[in-house]
């Protein structure tokens, strides 16, 4: 029985980038900031979280971001503004760049490594950064996760989950069964057997 996980919630917005609505954001990220208050547009920057996880933002200063989805971070910043500085300010919060989205791919693919992409990844965009699988792949792929619980640690210290999720390839690959082309989350841990491998196992 393969498990598979559900596509999770993508737009877009101005930009053109997709904008994740549940991705956390981490440092080196870069977002766009606008604040609208009493009819007239008062700030529109492009800000970078730090190293220590914060950005700047004009009138408050340093305001948390790492680990915030967009939406909170929007409360985090609209909260004191409203409160302090303008009556019914609208604050907006995008994505202009991902830079802690990092994902490791082994087993049957060509070039086998970790990888930072600049936007969420699906299994096959993944697949196509390690240049394909190799002929001889299996018809499955193994994705381990962090969920904050486990035993097994992945090449950048995650902890992962216990049971991999299981993903039909020949489903996805050979049959262009797209459903199957799930939405990575950053740290996943993807892996791809050999076809002998997986013989072996079925001895």
């Amino acid at each position: 029985m393969f498990i598979l996980l559900s596509v999770l919630p993508i737009f877009l917005k101005g930009n053109g980038l997709a904008q994740v609505s549940d991705y956390q954001l981490g440092p080196r990220d870069v977002v766009q900031l606008t604040i609208f208050a009493g009819g007239e547009k008062q700030h529109d920057m492009i800000l970078t979280v730090s190293p220590t996880g914060m950005i700047n933002v004009p009138l408050l200063g340093n305001v948390k971001a790492e680990g915030l989805t967009l939406h909170e971070l929007e409360t985090s910043v609209y909260e004191p503004l409203e409160r302090d500085y303008f009556v019914n300010p609208q604050v907006s919060i995008t994505m202009r760049e991902y830079h802690s989205l990092r994902y490791n791919i082994s087993g049957a693919v060509r070039s086998p490594g970790l990888y930072e992409m600049s936007s969420r990844a699906t299994l096959l965009e993944l697949i196509a950064k390690a240049e394909g699988v190799t002929a001889d792949r299996g018809n499955v792929a193994y994705i381990m996760r962090d969920i904050g619980s486990g035993e097994t640690a992945g090449s950048s210290g995650e902890t992962l989950s216990h049971e991999p999720v299981k993903v039909d390839l020949q489903a996805l690959l050979d049959q262009g069964d797209m459903s199957r082309n799930i939405v990575l989350q950053t740290g996943d841990v993807v892996y791809i057997p050999l076809e002998s491998s997986l013989d072996v196992a079925k001895s």
